[in-house]
């Protein structure tokens, strides 16, 4: 800060009469930096919050896949060094293992692509390289132990929390032994039941009949029930008129509206093309083909596969080219 102070104390006066002016903004400039600094150093002091775990699939086999698998993957391995594997990825390349699980200073993983090491091959050795960010969490990970999954990871990347029950393979299980089973009307009940029970908590009381129709219309079909629907049910009084109130919103039109709107978002459909660019758009076939498809129950395989390469399957129908 003295050097500061020094070096502006040589700058001459303007040629003008704001002199005095100028000289009271160098200081209040001198005494913001110095303000900064100091408070810069009480951040660096001071113990960082928690870090959150840095999740291997989601977030450090991606940024590997972009990096480094052109040079250090599956067909090509430069300095013998292979990275799109776990146990390859431990025992390291020529120059000893590529990182050390829970010590990131001492990895040469990081050291190459900080590309700051004169000892250490930049990587990669060209473009721009990591940017700041993924270098930070290449860092954290390693800090936190480097965990990643003991077999092959030549596959895409999974969703974020790996261990989520969507991933796992079916498997048969008994449900939970509950002792008012009362409540228990389908295995599911007891599921539920046992979570509550774990928790503390008693279950809400039954939804009167009007109450589920309008729940389940407006869950299957995404609009409320009529009033002549609503009378209807209320007046089914027969074993099984819960199941074929599903049966008739299932077999609805509005069933495949109402659930092929979520697969038209993942797939960017939109019957506009915009505020200031809106033309006649024909892609509207698409929408009904999807719709269509829900409505009639066509298996998930059967309808990615005619959204992918319905024009290539033998003899294919025009419903077929327009999924495609």
């Amino acid at each position: 800060m003295t050097r500061i102070t020094s070096n502006l104390s040589r700058l001459g006066p303007p040629r003008d009469r704001a002199y005095p002016r100028y000289r009271v903004r160098i200081v209040q400039c001198v005494l913001t930096l110095n303000a900064f600094f100091i408070a810069l150093g009480h951040l660096v002091s001071t113990p960082l919050a928690a870090e959150e775990p840095v999740d291997f699939l989601q977030d450090i086999k991606p940024l590997l896949a972009e990096h480094c698998f052109d040079c250090h993957g599956a067909e090509s391995q430069e300095s013998g060094l292979r990275l799109d594997n776990p146990p390859a990825l431990l025992e390291g390349g020529y120059s000893g293992p590529a990182l050390v699980a829970g010590h990131s200073a001492e990895s040469l993983l990081l050291k190459a692509v900080r590309r700051d090491d004169e000892h250490v091959a930049p990587m990669p050795p060209e473009g721009p390289g990591l940017s700041t960010s993924e270098i930070l969490l290449l860092q954290q990970w390693i800090d936190q132990g480097a965990a990643m999954p003991a077999e092959s990871i030549a596959t895409e990347p999974r969703r974020k929390g790996s261990n989520h029950w969507s991933f796992q393979p079916i498997r048969t299980v008994d449900p939970p032994q509950i002792d008012d089973q009362e409540r228990v009307r389908n295995p599911i009940d007891a599921f539920v039941l046992a979570r509550l029970r774990d928790a503390g908590l008693e279950p809400s009381p039954a939804a009167d009949q009007a109450t589920l129709i309008r729940r389940l219309s407006l869950d299957l079909t995404g609009l409320p029930p009529t009033i002549a629907e609503v009378d209807s049910y209320l007046a089914d009084y027969q074993d099984g008129a819960y199941e074929r109130l599903v049966e008739r919103l299932l077999h609805s039109p509005h069933f495949g509206e109402h659930w092929g709107r979520h697969w038209l978002d993942v797939a960017r459909y939109a019957d506009s093309n915009g505020y200031t660019i809106d033309r006649p758009r024909s892609i509207w076939k698409y929408r009904d083909w999807v719709i269509e498809a829900l409505n009639r129950d066509l298996p998930f395989d059967q309808f990615v596969i005619e959204q992918i390469a319905g024009d290539l399957l033998p003899a294919a129908r025009l419903d077929q080219r327009i999924a495609t």
